[in-house]
């Protein structure tokens, strides 16, 4: 499964770090790419990983992150 998440407060290649890392550690999830420029993040993960699980991750990631619009790609 593929989606692609729009976001709020990546403002940093740091940004970008932060919440890749954290959906790289919700199990199932295989690849994600994070940029602040556009503050879109591109996900691959397996069927069984929720939109939900995958906000939660972005939003824990750090204060200002924020979760706007989740689509399937």
């Amino acid at each position: 499964m593929n989606y692609t998440i729009k976001t709020e407060g990546l403002h940093c290649g740091h940004c970008d770090a932060a919440v890749e890392s954290a959906l790289l550690n919700v199990a199932g999830v295989t690849d994600a790419d994070a940029d602040h420029e556009v503050n879109v993040v591109e996900v691959t993960c397996e069927d069984s990983v929720t939109p939900e699980q995958l906000a939660a991750a972005i939003e824990g990631a750090g204060d200002s992150f924020k979760v706007v619009e989740i689509k399937v790609a």
